[in-house]
């Protein structure tokens, strides 16, 4: 069965936070999660195999700042092949014939010039050495996401079609207001939508800085956007500090409640960002019958 076939006739769910349980195991605040393909290669294991256990469709690959430009200030540049190598085997080794393994790519973190202090070129390149590893690695698809400046993400479809033809799933994070939900960067959830679409992204979506409940609003509006496949990850809702850790206010039955509302809209392909664990997807998948 094509992928575009099983998203329309089955749906499919991605696994949930990466970071939320690299924390849990450790991880120290300024550590680049990504160090720990090469550092810690058990836990990431441990995590795709909490997922996988739990029922993902398609496990995410620990390298969302695996990116040239944002490994730079990390002191990592030169270990970029390795880290995508790296994160993309170990995704594998767990998904094997069960899940399907996203490459994850995530923005630079600079902005583009003449704002900004990175070209175009610069970014496109950065992108594109990314992606180039990834699918060399193995990964069967793209996921880019929490993205919040349009011109970005564009670059970096660009940047990967330029290297491979590879389906690219593509999600951007956007805020709320008085007018109704928008990115930082002000452009609206159609627009951006339909600029996705139009660059060939087979699915285009939403994901981060929200929880589920406002995600429902967010996604009604997405879906109306584009005839697209379309997909959300929101948060396990609002971050909470307490006692000197992040605490997210939604817990798993209320997340999933109201992911099945969210699939219910029509969105096709969903999944959980930060403070989600293993047990959010599987309650997730229980709730929406995601899987026959």
């Amino acid at each position: 069965m094509s992928l575009i076939k099983r998203i329309e006739e089955q749906g499919l769910m991605f696994d949930g936070a990466m970071g939320t349980m690299l924390i849990g195991a450790g991880l120290k605040n300024g550590t680049v999660p990504e160090a720990w393909v090469l550092e810690r290669p058990e836990e990431i294991i441990k995590v795709h195999q909490g997922y996988a256990d739990a029922g993902a469709d398609i496990l995410i690959t620990n390298s969302f700042g695996g990116n040239l430009i944002k490994l730079k200030k990390a002191g990592l540049e030169k270990r970029a092949d390795e880290i995508n190598q790296n994160a993309t085997g170990l995704a594998k080794s767990v998904a094997r014939d069960q899940c399907l393994v996203a490459g994850n790519m995530g923005p630079t973190g600079d902005l583009l010039l003449p704002g900004g202090a990175v070209s175009k070129e610069a970014v496109k390149d950065s992108f594109a050495a990314q992606a180039h590893v990834l699918a060399e690695s193995g990964v069967d698809l793209f996921l880019v996401q929490t993205f919040f400046n349009l011109s970005e993400i564009l670059i970096a479809i660009e940047g990967i079609q330029s290297v491979s033809k590879l389906p690219v799933f593509a999600s951007m994070t956007f805020q709320e207001n008085k007018k109704g939900f928008s990115t930082l960067m002000g452009d609206s959830v159609e627009y951006s939508m339909k600029a996705l679409k139009d660059a060939n992204a087979l699915v285009v979506g939403a994901n981060c800085s929200i929880g589920s409940d406002r995600m429902i609003l967010l996604a009604k509006e997405i879906r109306r956007s584009v005839s697209t496949p379309v997909m959300a990850s929101p948060n396990a809702g609002s971050p909470e500090i307490r006692e000197g850790k992040t605490i997210y206010n939604e817990d798993a039955p209320t997340f999933s409640e109201n992911m099945h509302r969210i699939k219910s809209l029509g969105v096709e392909v969903m999944g959980g960002c930060c403070g989600t664990t293993p047990e959010y997807i599987r309650q997730t998948i229980q709730k929406t019958r995601i899987k026959p």
